[in-house]
């Protein structure tokens, strides 16, 4: 387990929570005043809070189901990457993939924020690369 410290920015930010024992995510909540999503359009939310996420994890914005069900509700970067070194306010950018408007209400769960290990890479640059069987076969490559 590891341990994130947060911090609210604002007097009505609404801590992140699980909303059971097992939940791989934490709810975000909106920390808005009321705010109209139209259709195929996209909104800039703020959550009212900021993160110390420790080197070597990420957190993962990713869309709530029911969100996504029941009112085509969805993250538009999804998943959208909150880096360790980044200290800002956490916002969700949302996008209205139905067609009847959506209302964004203060204290509303938008998203949800998932905490991964991230392995630290180093590029190294070569004129050839080892073969495999699959090679260059791209999209729809296996039918």
């Amino acid at each position: 387990m590891i341990n994130i410290k947060f911090r609210k920015l604002t007097q009505t930010a609404h801590i992140p929570q699980k909303m059971t024992e097992h939940s791989s995510g934490f709810d975000l909540y909106a920390d808005v005043d009321e705010l109209i999503v139209q259709p195929k359009d996209v909104a800039f939310i703020s959550t009212g809070i900021s993160l110390e996420i420790p080197q070597g994890y990420e957190a993962q914005v990713r869309p709530r189901s029911g969100l996504a069900v029941k009112h085509k509700i969805g993250v538009l970067n999804s998943p959208g990457t909150i880096d360790a070194d980044y200290r800002g306010e956490v916002k969700v950018i949302l996008f209205n993939f139905g067609n009847e408007s959506f209302v964004v209400t203060r204290n509303m769960r938008i998203a949800q924020m998932v905490f991964a290990k991230v392995e630290h890479a180093e590029l190294e640059e070569s004129t050839s690369l080892e073969e495999t069987e699959r090679n260059d076969g791209g999209f729809g490559h296996t039918g």
